[in-house]
Protein backbone atom coordinates (compact mmCIF):
# COMPACT_ATOMS: atom_id res chain seq x y z
CA UNK A 1 0.00 0.00 0.00
CA UNK A 2 0.96 3.34 -1.26
CA UNK A 3 5.07 1.97 -1.77
CA UNK A 4 5.24 0.96 1.95
CA UNK A 5 6.66 -2.19 3.33
CA UNK A 6 4.63 -5.05 5.45
CA UNK A 7 6.82 -4.19 8.66
CA UNK A 8 6.47 -0.39 7.85
CA UNK A 9 2.97 -0.64 7.33
CA UNK A 10 2.53 -3.19 10.37
CA UNK A 11 4.75 -0.07 12.74
CA UNK A 12 2.18 2.98 11.51
CA UNK A 13 -0.84 0.62 12.74
CA UNK A 14 0.57 -0.10 16.35
CA UNK A 15 1.37 3.52 16.86
CA UNK A 16 -2.40 4.31 15.10
CA UNK A 17 -3.54 1.49 17.27
CA UNK A 18 -1.94 3.43 20.11
CA UNK A 19 -3.62 6.17 19.59
CA UNK A 20 -7.40 5.26 19.14
CA UNK A 21 -6.53 3.34 22.35
CA UNK A 22 -5.55 6.84 24.14
CA UNK A 23 -8.58 8.85 22.37
CA UNK A 24 -11.00 6.11 22.23
CA UNK A 25 -12.06 7.48 18.94
CA UNK A 26 -10.04 7.14 15.49
CA UNK A 27 -7.02 9.29 15.22
CA UNK A 28 -7.84 10.82 11.60
CA UNK A 29 -11.03 12.40 13.78
CA UNK A 30 -8.75 13.93 16.93
CA UNK A 31 -8.72 17.41 17.14
CA UNK A 32 -5.64 18.82 16.15
CA UNK A 33 -4.48 20.75 19.51
CA UNK A 34 -5.25 17.39 21.46
CA UNK A 35 -2.88 15.43 18.71
CA UNK A 36 -0.01 17.48 19.65
CA UNK A 37 -0.64 17.42 23.19
CA UNK A 38 -0.61 13.81 22.77
CA UNK A 39 3.25 14.15 20.68
CA UNK A 40 4.54 16.40 23.68
CA UNK A 41 3.30 13.63 26.09
CA UNK A 42 5.51 11.23 24.13
CA UNK A 43 8.18 13.20 23.64
CA UNK A 44 8.28 13.22 27.36
CA UNK A 45 7.70 10.32 28.05
CA UNK A 46 10.35 7.67 30.01
CA UNK A 47 8.98 4.42 29.45
CA UNK A 48 9.55 4.46 25.34
CA UNK A 49 12.49 5.44 23.29
CA UNK A 50 11.04 8.91 22.75
CA UNK A 51 13.03 9.72 19.62
CA UNK A 52 12.33 6.63 17.50
CA UNK A 53 8.71 6.49 18.81
CA UNK A 54 8.18 10.23 18.28
CA UNK A 55 9.12 9.68 14.85
CA UNK A 56 7.05 6.85 14.05
CA UNK A 57 4.35 8.45 15.45
CA UNK A 58 4.04 11.31 13.76
CA UNK A 59 4.88 9.19 10.23
CA UNK A 60 2.11 6.90 10.88
CA UNK A 61 -0.20 10.19 11.56
CA UNK A 62 1.25 12.28 8.50
CA UNK A 63 0.39 8.11 6.52
CA UNK A 64 -3.14 8.24 7.96
CA UNK A 65 -4.03 11.51 6.89
CA UNK A 66 -2.69 11.12 3.61
CA UNK A 67 -4.56 7.89 2.91
CA UNK A 68 -7.84 9.47 4.13
CA UNK A 69 -7.11 12.56 1.97
CA UNK A 70 -6.78 14.79 5.02
CA UNK A 71 -3.57 16.99 3.38
CA UNK A 72 -4.66 20.00 5.47
CA UNK A 73 -4.02 18.43 8.93
CA UNK A 74 -0.18 17.60 7.56
CA UNK A 75 1.09 21.11 8.45
CA UNK A 76 -0.32 21.00 11.83
CA UNK A 77 2.23 18.05 12.65
CA UNK A 78 5.82 19.18 13.49
CA UNK A 79 8.76 18.90 11.17
CA UNK A 80 11.25 15.99 12.07
CA UNK A 81 14.70 16.34 11.69
CA UNK A 82 16.65 14.04 9.96
CA UNK A 83 19.95 12.69 11.14
CA UNK A 84 23.10 14.38 10.06
CA UNK A 85 25.23 11.20 10.76
CA UNK A 86 27.39 9.64 8.50
CA UNK A 87 27.02 6.13 7.75
CA UNK A 88 29.60 2.94 8.25
CA UNK A 89 31.01 2.14 5.41
CA UNK A 90 33.85 -0.94 5.15
CA UNK A 91 36.78 -1.03 3.22
CA UNK A 92 37.60 -2.94 0.31
CA UNK A 93 39.63 -5.14 2.84
CA UNK A 94 36.91 -5.81 5.32
CA UNK A 95 34.23 -6.68 2.33
CA UNK A 96 36.75 -9.39 1.18
CA UNK A 97 37.35 -10.72 4.42
CA UNK A 98 33.19 -10.86 5.06
CA UNK A 99 32.86 -12.62 2.10
CA UNK A 100 34.96 -15.13 2.90
CA UNK A 101 33.71 -15.52 6.02
CA UNK A 102 30.57 -17.57 5.84
CA UNK A 103 30.89 -21.22 5.68
CA UNK A 104 27.58 -21.58 3.37
CA UNK A 105 27.75 -20.84 -0.04
CA UNK A 106 24.44 -19.27 0.29
CA UNK A 107 25.76 -17.02 2.85
CA UNK A 108 28.67 -15.82 0.74
CA UNK A 109 26.60 -15.07 -2.56
CA UNK A 110 24.03 -13.53 0.00
CA UNK A 111 26.29 -11.16 0.97
CA UNK A 112 28.02 -10.82 -2.82
CA UNK A 113 24.67 -9.57 -3.79
CA UNK A 114 23.90 -7.46 -1.09
CA UNK A 115 27.43 -5.66 -1.51
CA UNK A 116 27.71 -6.07 -4.70
CA UNK A 117 24.08 -5.13 -6.30
CA UNK A 118 23.38 -2.47 -3.45
CA UNK A 119 20.32 -4.11 -2.23
CA UNK A 120 18.28 -3.25 0.30
CA UNK A 121 17.14 -6.54 3.08
CA UNK A 122 13.95 -7.10 1.58
CA UNK A 123 14.57 -6.57 -1.98
CA UNK A 124 17.28 -9.56 -1.61
CA UNK A 125 14.63 -11.77 -0.19
CA UNK A 126 12.72 -10.86 -2.60
CA UNK A 127 14.58 -12.01 -5.67
CA UNK A 128 13.31 -14.49 -7.92
CA UNK A 129 15.19 -16.87 -10.12
CA UNK A 130 13.57 -15.59 -12.95
CA UNK A 131 15.06 -12.63 -12.08
CA UNK A 132 19.00 -13.40 -12.70
CA UNK A 133 19.67 -12.24 -16.40
CA UNK A 134 23.49 -13.54 -16.47
CA UNK A 135 23.27 -12.68 -20.54
CA UNK A 136 22.83 -9.23 -20.00
CA UNK A 137 24.97 -9.53 -16.40
CA UNK A 138 22.41 -7.68 -15.04
CA UNK A 139 19.68 -8.23 -11.86
CA UNK A 140 16.20 -6.95 -12.03
CA UNK A 141 15.01 -5.83 -8.66
CA UNK A 142 11.62 -5.51 -8.66
CA UNK A 143 9.31 -3.88 -6.55
CA UNK A 144 11.81 -1.94 -4.61
CA UNK A 145 11.18 1.08 -2.15
CA UNK A 146 8.12 3.20 -2.94
CA UNK A 147 7.16 0.29 -5.55
CA UNK A 148 9.87 0.93 -8.14
CA UNK A 149 11.98 -1.75 -10.26
CA UNK A 150 15.13 -1.14 -11.67
CA UNK A 151 17.97 -2.97 -12.84
CA UNK A 152 21.96 -3.17 -11.64
CA UNK A 153 24.89 -4.56 -13.30
CA UNK A 154 25.96 -8.42 -11.99
CA UNK A 155 29.80 -8.91 -11.50
CA UNK A 156 31.06 -11.70 -13.41
CA UNK A 157 32.50 -13.20 -10.27
CA UNK A 158 28.92 -12.85 -8.91
CA UNK A 159 27.40 -14.91 -11.51
CA UNK A 160 29.88 -17.22 -11.53
CA UNK A 161 28.69 -18.13 -7.67
CA UNK A 162 25.99 -18.18 -8.39
CA UNK A 163 25.30 -20.45 -11.22
CA UNK A 164 27.14 -22.38 -8.73
CA UNK A 165 24.64 -22.25 -5.67
CA UNK A 166 21.75 -22.78 -7.97
CA UNK A 167 23.36 -26.40 -9.26
CA UNK A 168 23.88 -27.24 -5.47
CA UNK A 169 21.20 -25.85 -3.42
CA UNK A 170 18.41 -26.28 -6.34
CA UNK A 171 16.37 -23.56 -4.91
CA UNK A 172 12.91 -23.27 -6.07
CA UNK A 173 11.16 -19.66 -7.15
CA UNK A 174 12.83 -17.53 -4.61
CA UNK A 175 17.02 -17.24 -4.84
CA UNK A 176 17.03 -17.47 -1.19
CA UNK A 177 14.53 -20.23 -0.02
CA UNK A 178 14.17 -20.69 4.04
CA UNK A 179 15.01 -24.74 3.63
CA UNK A 180 17.26 -25.13 6.84
CA UNK A 181 16.73 -21.37 8.79
CA UNK A 182 12.35 -22.50 9.73
CA UNK A 183 13.59 -21.47 13.22
CA UNK A 184 15.08 -18.07 12.04
CA UNK A 185 11.97 -17.80 9.50
CA UNK A 186 9.48 -17.65 12.04
CA UNK A 187 11.08 -15.35 14.35
CA UNK A 188 12.23 -13.01 11.66
CA UNK A 189 8.35 -12.93 10.16
CA UNK A 190 6.34 -13.98 7.36
CA UNK A 191 6.83 -17.29 6.76
CA UNK A 192 6.27 -17.81 3.35
CA UNK A 193 8.95 -19.85 1.66
CA UNK A 194 11.32 -17.07 1.51
CA UNK A 195 14.52 -16.41 3.76
CA UNK A 196 13.58 -14.52 6.76
CA UNK A 197 14.40 -11.09 7.61
CA UNK A 198 15.90 -12.24 10.74
CA UNK A 199 17.70 -15.04 8.54
CA UNK A 200 19.59 -12.56 6.54
CA UNK A 201 20.39 -10.59 9.34
CA UNK A 202 21.86 -13.25 11.18
CA UNK A 203 24.43 -14.40 8.05
CA UNK A 204 25.73 -10.55 8.27
CA UNK A 205 25.92 -10.43 11.53
CA UNK A 206 27.61 -14.29 11.95
CA UNK A 207 30.58 -13.11 9.33
CA UNK A 208 31.01 -10.08 10.66
CA UNK A 209 32.21 -11.60 13.83
CA UNK A 210 34.12 -14.09 11.62
CA UNK A 211 35.81 -11.76 9.62
CA UNK A 212 37.06 -9.51 12.74
CA UNK A 213 35.16 -6.02 11.79
CA UNK A 214 34.94 -4.54 14.48
CA UNK A 215 32.89 -1.40 13.22
CA UNK A 216 29.56 -0.56 13.86
CA UNK A 217 27.05 -2.80 11.11
CA UNK A 218 24.27 -3.73 9.74
CA UNK A 219 22.94 -5.04 6.77
CA UNK A 220 21.99 -1.79 5.22
CA UNK A 221 25.96 -1.12 5.71
CA UNK A 222 26.60 -3.44 2.78
CA UNK A 223 24.69 -1.09 0.48
CA UNK A 224 26.09 2.21 2.33
CA UNK A 225 29.59 0.46 1.02
CA UNK A 226 28.46 -0.39 -2.00
CA UNK A 227 27.81 3.57 -3.29
CA UNK A 228 30.90 4.59 -1.27
CA UNK A 229 32.83 2.42 -2.87
CA UNK A 230 31.54 3.31 -6.38
CA UNK A 231 31.82 6.31 -6.28
CA UNK A 232 35.52 6.16 -5.25
CA UNK A 233 35.89 4.11 -8.67
CA UNK A 234 34.55 7.49 -10.59
CA UNK A 235 31.33 6.75 -11.50
CA UNK A 236 28.79 9.40 -10.79
CA UNK A 237 26.33 10.46 -8.89
CA UNK A 238 23.18 10.47 -11.25
CA UNK A 239 24.06 7.04 -12.12
CA UNK A 240 24.99 5.85 -7.89
CA UNK A 241 21.29 7.78 -7.37
CA UNK A 242 19.67 4.91 -10.37
CA UNK A 243 20.91 2.02 -9.20
CA UNK A 244 20.10 2.74 -5.70
CA UNK A 245 16.81 3.25 -6.58
CA UNK A 246 16.49 6.58 -4.63
CA UNK A 247 13.29 8.84 -5.24
CA UNK A 248 15.88 12.41 -4.61
CA UNK A 249 19.18 12.78 -5.63
CA UNK A 250 19.49 14.94 -1.79
CA UNK A 251 19.69 11.03 -0.46
CA UNK A 252 22.52 10.15 -2.51
CA UNK A 253 24.45 13.16 -1.73
CA UNK A 254 25.62 11.89 1.68
CA UNK A 255 28.10 9.68 0.07
CA UNK A 256 29.82 12.23 -1.04
CA UNK A 257 30.82 13.10 2.42
CA UNK A 258 32.23 10.13 2.88
CA UNK A 259 34.00 8.73 -0.29
CA UNK A 260 37.83 9.52 -0.55
CA UNK A 261 38.18 10.02 -3.54
CA UNK A 262 41.90 10.32 -5.37
CA UNK A 263 40.77 14.19 -6.69
CA UNK A 264 39.26 15.29 -2.85
CA UNK A 265 41.23 12.88 -0.68
CA UNK A 266 41.61 14.21 2.32
CA UNK A 267 44.92 13.62 4.59
CA UNK A 268 46.53 13.77 8.24
CA UNK A 269 48.95 17.02 8.81
CA UNK A 270 50.99 14.38 9.95
CA UNK A 271 51.50 12.66 6.77
CA UNK A 272 52.98 15.55 5.64
CA UNK A 273 54.87 17.39 8.67
CA UNK A 274 57.85 15.76 7.97
CA UNK A 275 58.07 15.62 4.15
CA UNK A 276 59.91 19.55 4.42
CA UNK A 277 62.96 18.35 6.80
CA UNK A 278 66.04 18.39 5.23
Amino acid sequence: MAGKSKSTLSNYARHLAKLAIHFNELPTLVDPDRINDYLHLVKRSHNTPSDSYFKFTVYALRFAYRIEGMKDKRIELPTIKRSKKLPVVLSKEEVRRLLKAPKLLKHRILIGLLYGCGLRCFEVRNLKIEDLDFDRKVLHVKDGKGKKDRYVPLADILIRGIKTYLESEQPIEWLFNSKGEQIIGRAGGDFDGRYSQRGVQWAVNEAKKKAGILKPMNVHTLRHTYATHLLEEGLDILTIKDLLGHECIDTTMIYLHVAQTEKYRAFSPLDRLYLSRK
